[in-house]
This record gives C-alpha cells, structure tokens and sequence, in this order.
C-alpha cells in the first residue's frame, strides 16, 4: 500500500468529505496525517454556511468530495434530496474552492452515460456527450458541471466501488452483497446484461492521492482496467471465495428496478494512463486483491 502522508506541521491538510465511505475511507489512510476527513453530522455539506465556515476554518490545500447520495432506485420518490447532496452541495464546495484558490476534487460516475453509443459499445471516453438517465445519473452530472465552476478542479468518473477500509461486513457494495447471501445459502439472481468495470476503492483512492499531487485540472476517468457484467463479476467471487450457491442470469427487465441502469457503461482509462504512465490492475486483479485483504483483516 503506498502512503501519501507527509508532515502535517508542514504542508496544508487536505479535506475529505464523506470520509466514513468506502472511498473517503481509503483516502484517510493514503494521507495520513494531511488527512481532515469531514462527515455528518459534524458538517453538513448542503448548508452553505457550514461548509464555508469549516473550510474557512480548515484553509485545506485540496478539498476531495466523496460524499454523496448513492442509493439510485431510492432517489427515483427523493429528487430533491438527492440532488441537494449531488448537485446543489458541489456548487457551494465549488464556490468555497475558488474563494481559498484551493483545489476541488469531485467524485462522479458512470452512470451519466446512461444512453448506448451510436458507434456500438465502445470504452466511453471523457469527450462522449453525457446522456444520464434517472434522477441520481442527472444529478451526478449535475454536480460535474457545478464542480467545473472551480478554476482548479479534477472531476473523477468511476465505476461500482467496493471495499470498506475498516466497516467490511456493514458496507453496502456488490461484494459484501454476494458473500453475504451465498453465506447464508440463498440463490443469486444477477443481471448478466450490463457491462461496467467494478473497482476498488483502494485502487481508486490511491489514484485520487496521485492525481491530487498531480498539475492535471479537469475530467478522467479512473477504474480498474477491463469490463465484466455484473453476472460475470458475481461468478468470480463466488468461485474465489469458493462458495457454491445457485447464481442465476437474468436481464435487466427482470430485475425490475425503479431507475434505469446503463447497459454499457465502461469507462476509458486512456487519459489516466498517459497521465500517470501506467493502468490500474484488472477487474479480475483487483477483485482477487481485496478478497485476499478482507480474509486477512476477519481473522
């Protein structure tokens, strides 16, 4: 595990907002001592004035945000909720940024690219027009623009991010979602038509930490490298872990879920790599990693 912690004495913190996540998680411990994570109910980023005054307070070099309404089929009966947190906050993180001429962070997703290429399937890449679909896609779009109002900002599209730093059986991801049900002995029914690049926080979080020391300002993508169906991605940690349940493919309509999902929604990884020089490890890598981490840490 690299470490990006320098001494604090000495360098100005770094703000962490939604730091009790899986991603804002990471981030604290790659930073280290730099490291101020901000959460509720201490801040409350759709307050304006409090975030302000807590970043005022703070003067933070880099603010990283994290933080978010992520629960996708819910924010279909919560429009308003949902996009004070992923649209509205990130404007008043924006205008904080540019008033402490610091740089802004701003974690986005995969999601805005809810439509299919007009080419066919194809890694989308940072210049393909957005077409989100669902009120959390348009509100994390949104919240990309309003980030853009800071001079210096980074905008950050990822993919289905697992791996808890520290609450691994509490965390909501796709992972601790099908070793959960298989230890219990349920059958899995998994949608096998919607293609994406799962990622671990880790991987991304420490990208995040390169990136922030970095001279980049604008939009990359940033997962691990490589593409599954969700199906596919259930299967291999099954077979991993070496859980034997029924795992059954279904489509998508049968899953028969509020808000629309993409079928198709790689990301290109083109512009990190040429950045950064080198790919994040594969989906297939990453996954085996954190499997491998997570035994280690339940024992």
């Amino acid at each position: 595990m690299r470490h990006f912690d320098t001494d604090s004495r000495k360098i100005a913190p770094i703000a962490v907002l939604g730091a009790s996540g899986q991603l804002g998680g990471w981030l604290c411990r790659l930073l280290g001592q730099r490291a101020r994570p901000l959460d509720l109910p201490d801040v409350d980023i759709t307050r304006r004035d409090a975030i302000l005054n807590a970043l005022l307070e703070l003067r933070p070099a880099s603010i990283i945000n994290c933080a978010a309404y992520t629960d996708v089929d819910r924010a279909e009966r919560e429009p308003e909720a949902c996009f004070a947190v992923n649209a509205t906050a990130v404007g008043h993180l924006a205008a904080a940024a540019a008033q402490l001429n610091c740089q802004l962070i701003q974690v986005s997703t995969d999601y805005v690219f809810g439509n299919s290429s007009p080419e066919g399937p194809r890694p989308w890449r940072e210049d393909d027009a957005p077409a989100p679909r669902g009120v959390y896609a348009e509100s994390k779009r949104a919240g990309e623009l309003a980030a853009q109002g800071c001079p210096r900002h980074i905008v950050v599209r990822t993919c289905g991010l697992y791996g808890h730093p520290t609450l691994i059986q509490r965390a909501r991801n796709f992972v601790e979602a099908i070793l959960r049900q298989a230890a219990l002995g349920e059958a899995l029914r998994v949608v096998s038509d919607q293609i994406c690049s799962p990622s671990y926080a880790h991987d991304v979080a420490e990208a995040i930490c390169w990136l922030s020391q970095s001279d980049f300002n604008g939009l990359v993508h940033v997962t691990n490298s490589g593409a599954t169906s969700w199906y596919d991605f259930a299967r291999a940690i099954l077979d991993a872990s070496n859980l034997s349940v029924s795992l059954e493919p279904i489509k998508t309509a049968q899953y028969n879920a509020p808000a629309p999902r993409p079928e198709y929604s790689v990301l290109d990884n083109a512009r990190f790599i040429s950045l950064r020089g080198e790919a994040l490890p594969s989906v297939q890598a990453a996954l085996q990693t954190y499997l491998r981490w997570r035994n280690d840490a339940l024992r």
